[in-house]
């Protein structure tokens, strides 16, 4: 497909949280790009595209919007792209008047990524038509991250050294579902909340750990998630509207629970004590889900909240912003 280079003239409005807007309009067509410009290692770059027409025969046309979204390191954008995504359909709204399509896209960062200037290319091929293409600036700040040792007594050392192949058949099953993006899996748009009430946290994202076993050796690896500090027996709620996708016992994690949130975007809750819910189950945001509690890899009673993007682990403080621009671009 032939494609043409927008060169837009970028005069970025600054909304609310972390969002910035910008636009361009075509002969037959308006676009309006929200992004989220500054960011940190850890977090993500989400871009929501909304495309209106008041064209005729776009309009009668049920082709979708569609394009991806590949990061570079500035001024190299001849090399391998450090990530990627597809954009996929969240809103398609047809009116007597125009035809307005809605695609976002979001991609994960490495907590080990650099600091600087990057440049993010979008591909996009508006209602079916030719494929279009610009860039846009983004900026990763820099994030320092809590290093700790975690002391493991025989029981925990004996969890995390297992090496069964029942272990592996859980690692296994895990991955096949946080790798699978089904683009019609769009639940929710909006602000996650926390699943507990509780503020306490006892770990970070992204900890570097290095865990001592009882036996005098030792591993190092990265803590995936945050632990709350909380009894056995708290309340877990859903963050935000979902689809249970896992609901079971795991040898590591324990009692443990998945929700699929968007195309890619996973939720995960381990150590719990008691699930309340099942694997088919649509949850809506403050539902109930499970009660926390130790099992699993746990040196005492927590809740580990985990969000998994296009197979990445991401800050979860990250989605508790208007991270897909829902708030931002009603305003539009």
């Amino acid at each position: 497909m032939k494609k043409f280079i927008l060169i837009l003239s970028i005069f970025l409005t600054i909304l609310p949280v972390f969002s910035e807007k910008t636009s361009w309009k075509a002969d037959d067509y308006q676009m309006y790009v929200f992004f989220n410009k500054d960011t940190h290692p850890g977090d993500a770059i989400f871009v929501r595209l909304i495309l209106e027409t008041k064209d005729k025969r776009l309009m009668k046309s049920s082709v979708q919007s569609s394009g991806k979204i590949q990061l570079f390191q500035a001024g190299k954008n001849d090399e391998k792209d450090i990530a990627h995504a597809d954009f996929y359909p969240i809103k398609n709204q047809l009116t007597k008047k125009q035809l307005r399509q809605d695609i976002l896209a979001g991609i994960p960062l490495s907590s080990y990524q650099a600091a600087g200037e990057y440049t993010l290319l979008i591909s996009y091929a508006p209602f079916g038509k030719e494929e279009f293409e610009f860039s846009l600036p983004i900026n990763i700040e820099p994030k320092e991250f809590v290093s700790e040792t975690i002391q493991l007594d025989a029981r925990n050392t004996s969890i995390k050294t297992n090496d069964s192949d029942e272990r592996w058949r859980q690692i296994k099953k895990l991955n096949e579902i946080l790798e699978t993006k089904n683009i019609s899996s769009v639940y929710t748009l909006s602000r996650f909340t926390p699943p507990t009430q509780a503020t306490r946290r006892t770990s970070f994202f992204a900890d570097r750990r290095v865990y001592a076993y009882s036996n005098g050796k030792s591993s190092t690896s990265l803590h995936y998630g945050i632990d709350y500090g909380i009894p056995t027996g708290s309340e877990v709620r859903a963050p935000a509207d979902g689809k249970v996708v896992m609901a079971e016992f795991r040898i590591t994690t324990g009692w443990s629970t998945v929700i699929e949130h968007l195309p890619g975007l996973y939720s995960l809750y381990y150590h719990q004590n008691e699930l309340k819910c099942a694997v088919g189950d649509i949850v809506k945001k403050g539902d109930l889900i499970g009660l926390s509690g130790s099992t699993g890899l746990a040196t005492g009673p927590h809740l580990h909240w985990e969000i998994r993007l296009n197979m990445e682990a991401v800050s979860p403080d990250f989605f508790t912003t208007d991270f897909a621009f829902e708030e931002a671009s009603r305003e539009n």
